[in-house]
Formats: structure tokens, sequence, C-alpha cells
């Protein structure tokens, strides 16, 4: 994989979790596959659909699988069921190497780090700590979809992971795989890495 870095004189460096530094994208896959199973038996979870949603909080996700697919499933239930779903498999997660060679080198050079991800906290951190990545970022530099009041597209996740480094927004570079992931990172005024998380 070859990354393509912006030019530009960066200050701060922000890193989407699933599907840029973990390779965790089609582990959530299957794990939206069994919910959507387990609460309407014989319905499939659109692969297109999931990977547009890519970076949207567990729970949003489920409010627009309800609009695309006409169902009804209950929010907190349908996200907490997929979750523990995803974390039977959490151990099957690997690294995506050359993002996270990159985090250690922008360390190895003093340069602030954060985590971005729309994921649930403890999960976040548990799928840094299988990938060995958990050591790069301080505590108060991992944001996840509890620290703001909007998820991604919003810019509220790299705008506070911005204000927690102590790096002006538009000093950031982004690292994400997802739609939503590039919107909120424009939306920052924050210049972006397009991580490849799906080899089609």
């Amino acid at each position: 994989m070859q990354l393509d870095i912006p030019e530009g004189d960066f200050e701060g460096y922000i890193f989407d979790c699933d599907g840029t530094l973990a390779d965790s994208m089609p582990v959530h896959y299957h794990a939206w596959c069994a919910a959507v199973e387990h609460f309407s038996p014989g319905t499939k979870m659109p692969e297109d659909l999931f990977y547009h949603l890519g970076g949207m909080p567990t729970r949003h996700v489920v409010e627009v699988i309800n609009a695309e697919l006409d169902k009804n499933f209950d929010p907190d239930i349908t996200a907490e069921y997929k979750e523990q779903q995803y974390l039977n498999l959490l151990h099957t997660v690997k690294p995506i190497e050359p993002v996270l060679a990159y985090a250690r080198e922008c360390v190895g050079r003093g340069m602030p780090v954060a985590v971005a991800s729309g994921g649930m906290p403890q999960i976040v951190r548990l799928t840094l700590e299988l990938i060995g990545a958990r050591d790069i970022f301080p505590d108060q530099c991992i944001i996840t979809a509890a620290d703001v009041e909007r998820g991604k597209p919003a810019p509220d996740m790299f705008l506070l992971a911005a204000q927690r480094m102590g790096v002006p927004p538009e000093a950031c570079l982004v690292f994400e795989d997802g739609e939503m992931g590039f919107r909120a990172a424009a939306a920052a005024g924050m210049a972006y890495v397009k991580v490849p998380s799906r080899v089609d």
C-alpha cells in the first residue's frame, strides 16, 4: 500500500481506527450481517451500503439501515448486539502496517497524534491494543463517538482531536478510509489521506 501524503507543514496527525489503522472493516461487515440476520431472518446487509456508512457511529448506522431496508430495528439493542458480535471476532483483526508505521514515525519526530473513531470507546481502545498501537496515542487524544454530539460526517471529532493535541485544525492531516470521514475532515478544514480499506 502506497500512502499519498500531501505537501504541507502539518503540526498534528489524526487517524481513524477501523479501516485505517486496523484492517477491521471486513470484521465489522460480518458483525453487521449477523445482527441484521438475527433481528430479521433472511435479510442481508448490502455490502455497498456498509462501506458507504464507514465511520458513522453504530447507532446511526442502524437508523440508516432502517430507512434503506425498510426495517424497524431498535437502534440501541441492535447496536449492542452488533458490537458483541464484533467483539467475538475482534481477535482476528490485524494492523494496516503502512499507516501504523507512519503514526509511529510521527511520534518519533515528536509530532502529536490522535485517533478519531466513530466506534464505542472500549472497543476502539481494545482494537488499538490488539494491533499494537495503544502505546502511540495518549488517552486524551483517543476521540470516539461518546465524546461528541455529532459523529462523522460532522467535523466535531476532528476538531476535538485538534484541540486535544493543541494544534490548529488547518495544520492537521487526517488519515481516513471512508466517505463519511473524508467529508468530516473537509468540514473541519483539514487535509486528508485516503487509505484504501476495501480491495475489489
